[in-house]
């Protein structure tokens, strides 16, 4: 079960990466002097970006869990 406390690392890890990504990719987006609909449109799809890497770290953090569990 080791190798699953590890897998999980990694994802969360992955998941931590998009979130970083998302927080740079918002503040371009914030800087870059769009107009309102542009930047609502550009900030709609980052939200979606950062849903999904948050999800992909919950589930890292959950495989490190049961990984802690199982071993």
């Amino acid at each position: 079960m080791e190798a699953l406390i590890w897998i999980g690392a990694a994802v969360s890890l992955c998941g931590l990466g998009g979130l970083i990504a998302c927080i740079v990719m918002a503040m371009k987006a914030r800087s870059a002097g769009l107009d309102d609909a542009a930047l609502r449109a550009r900030l709609k799809q980052i939200v979606t970006l950062n849903f999904a890497a948050l999800m992909i770290s919950a589930f890292g953090l959950m495989a490190v869990v049961a990984g802690i569990m199982l071993a």
